[in-house]
This record gives C-alpha cells, structure tokens and sequence, in this order.
C-alpha cells in the first residue's frame, strides 16, 4: 500500500492549492480517507475526512475554505484549498482507515507566505 500526496508548493495568502493523495494497493472508496497537517511545533491535526458514503468533515479552522473529494475511478483523493491563509503552512499527510488498518502517505509541504 502507498499513498503518494502531490502538489505542495509555496502559495500566496489568499490563493488556492489543490493537493492530490495517489492511492496504490487499496481502494480508496472502501476506507476514511484523511487529510492531516503538522506545522513545526505542532501535533497532527487532522484536517478533513471523506467517508466511503461519501459524507465530509472537516475541522473548523478549514470549514468553508477547503474542499475534500475523491475520484474513485482514478483512485484519487483530493483536497481543495482556497483563500489560504500563513496558518495553513504545514506538512500536509493523506491517511486511510479501515477498521484496524492505517495507511499514511509521505506529506507534502505547503507553505503560504508572501
């Protein structure tokens, strides 16, 4: 299994980044699938959950401004990130569950400055 996150980058306050997690080895429509973020200093914090059914949840520093979905022909899990604020700087991991079993993927690091 591997989980691949792609399209961390430096982006401008009040711009937009979508980050994509490549599933390999499992489906991901079949597991939570969740985006978490460490910033330095910090803990884990999970970010926002897309749930086999489909259903959504997100933590209340993103609600409203990011965006996670799931193309499940491609095996894709994206999250979309709109008017992004310095905060948002973070590793950003994707993560699957179901039942016992955990996946994390690598991270990738987005980082919003001027």
């Amino acid at each position: 299994v591997e989980l691949e996150e792609r399209g961390g980058g430096l982006v401008r306050p009040g711009g937009s980044r979508r980050l994509s997690c490549v599933v390999f080895g499992l489906i991901s429509r079949d597991h939570y699938m969740n985006w978490y973020r460490q910033s330095p200093g910090k803990q884990r914090e999970l970010v926002a959950t897309i749930a086999p059914d489909e259903t959504t949840d997100y933590s209340e520093p993103v609600k409203d401004r990011f965006t996670v979905s799931r193309d499940d022909p491609k095996n894709i899990v994206y999250l979309q990130m709109n008017n992004l604020i310095p905060d948002d700087t973070a590793v950003y991991y994707c993560h699957a569950r179901r039942g016992k079993n955990t996946y994390w993927g690598q991270g990738t690091q987005v980082t919003v400055s001027w």
